[in-house]
């Protein structure tokens, strides 16, 4: 479940801001509702039509449980993306609504460099370990990603 507590828009931004009993998630089947902990809004930038603050951090909890998920981890969920999009629709003018597709590029951008992000890790914690097959390995798995990001451009 994805509602604002409220929109602010001003010039630049759509502000969706949140609060507790309007955002919940499901992880791993178990439903974790949304705590203004840290990042409370989804900032939306009108000119380049993207989310700008991808890299915040939201917090959820369920009982004593908390788990935090970036903006970027949420923007890869198509449900997400579904319910952003119809919240801040009425704020962009008619020739200016959010593109499901450029959206969705978005998100497969950012998939694909936390990708890339969690490999060179396991690539140093290989080279920390000294497990010269893992990183045969993910090296391997890191040219291939490579070679496929440099086709795409």
């Amino acid at each position: 479940m994805l509602k604002p507590y409220y929109v602010k828009e001003d010039k630049r931004f759509i502000r969706v801001v949140l609060a507790y009993q309007y955002f919940s998630l499901f992880i791993d089947q178990e439903l974790y509702q949304f705590v203004p902990m840290e990042s409370r809004e989804i900032i939306i930038d009108r000119n380049r039509k993207r989310v700008h603050n991808v890299f915040d951090i939201f917090v959820f909890q369920r009982g004593k449980k908390i788990v935090y998920v970036s903006v970027a981890d949420l923007l890869a969920l198509p449900e997400f993306i579904t319910h952003l999009d119809s919240i801040v629709s009425p704020y962009y003018d008619d020739d200016e609504q959010l593109e499901g597709q450029g959206n969705m590029n978005e998100a497969n951008e950012l998939i694909q460099e936390l990708e890339k992000e969690n490999l060179r890790r396991l690539i140093d914690r290989a080279i920390d370990e000294d497990d010269r097959e893992a990183f045969a390995q993910l090296t391997k798995l890191w040219n291939k990603l490579d070679r496929e990001q440099s086709s795409h451009s």
